[in-house]
């Protein structure tokens, strides 16, 4: 009995990388690093793939608020007060992994744990999407959840980062970080949507709804060429750090899911989370960094986190993590 239970659970674990391999988003992304290799002019420009940004991070804000309406706020202490506590342990783990065993500067470890300990609200966006057609249920709170860990990592990364080197602007880069275009849409769509009458949300549920998944695809077929042209112009990253890009979000989201289901997460929500600590910032973390640690090589960290750790999460991190915690939860 329990072999068959091993089989169906490698079958499930199967199932959900295949669709997770053949859904659009994923496969636009593909098809950007394609065109890159084929040398096609396939690119968004620039103005439209800031549109197309500036519209991902409201959306999510908006909805993520407007769901807040209909929830117990004092559920929300518990995964909260996990969620800051991840935003000041991730960074402070990886500052200690990269200068100690990897042997880097003070600096380029401040600019790594940064983009680490900050969150990818793509990979997240990309996650509550597989959720949703995978028939998994996650709270309507994990929204939040987002803009709660967007800050924390990056302060405690440059205040690291400040201790061990001269001449970092950490207090200019934490005002960068607050009022960023990211947290500012955020926290400001989180709002928006908490007080939005139900009928006022209807009315612009359509666009910011309806829309959502067919633009992330088009913002994803971007991201694709993005990461294909950072390995195309910058070379190859070092193996030990490329090694590291792909263990750290795997024990990362291992633990942030067995924490997650301790706090009584759902299966949906646990995983959900597992890879929102898992993934690593590539907006508003590189705005800081370049302030606070402008002799931190910023096109390493932005290599590790879109060029290899982004790609891993959306390919592999997703359905890998939606298998363990289905497993952790029985």
């Amino acid at each position: 009995m329990k072999d068959f239970s091993c089989i169906v659970h490698h079958m499930n674990s199967l199932n959900l990388a295949i669709e997770n391999l053949t859904s659009p988003p994923v496969l636009a992304f593909v098809l950007g690093a394609l065109a890159v290799v084929v040398r096609s002019d396939l690119r968004l420009p620039d103005p439209i793939h800031t549109w197309i940004s500036t519209y991902l991070l409201l959306a999510i804000g908006l909805k993520g608020g407007h769901a807040l309406r209909d929830t117990d706020l004092a559920s929300v202490s518990g995964p909260a007060a996990l969620t800051i506590a991840f935003g000041i342990a991730i960074p402070v783990a990886i500052f200690f992994v990269t200068s100690r065993m990897l042997r880097l500067t003070a600096e380029d470890a401040g600019s790594i744990a940064a983009h680490y300990g900050s969150v990818s609200v793509v990979t997240f966006t990309a996650a509550m999407i597989f959720a949703a057609e995978a028939n998994f249920i996650a709270e309507p709170f994990m929204t939040s959840l987002v803009a709660i860990l967007e800050i924390p990592g990056i302060v405690v990364a440059l205040v690291l980062a400040s201790m061990k080197s001269d001449g970092v602007q950490w207090r200019t880069a934490v005002h960068e970080v607050l009022t960023g275009r990211s947290v500012l849409l955020l926290v400001g769509g989180l709002v928006m949507g908490f007080v939005s009458s139900a009928n006022s949300f209807a009315r612009v549920e359509p666009f910011f709804v309806g829309m959502f998944s067919g633009l992330l695809t088009l913002f994803l077929l971007d991201m694709g060429a993005t990461v294909a042209n950072r390995f195309k112009t910058s070379g190859r990253i070092p193996l030990r750090l490329t090694v590291f890009a792909i263990v750290s979000p795997v024990v990362t989201g291992s633990i942030g899911i067995l924490a997650a289901h301790a706090i009584g997460l759902s299966v949906g929500g646990a995983a959900v989370f597992g890879i929102m600590v898992a993934s690593a910032s590539y907006i508003a973390a590189p705005a800081a960094v370049r302030i606070a640690l402008p002799q931190a090589d910023s096109g390493l960290s932005l290599g590790l986190a879109l060029g290899v750790t982004f790609p891993f999460n959306l390919i592999v991190g997703i359905p890998m993590a939606f298998s363990f915690s289905r497993f952790i939860g029985g």
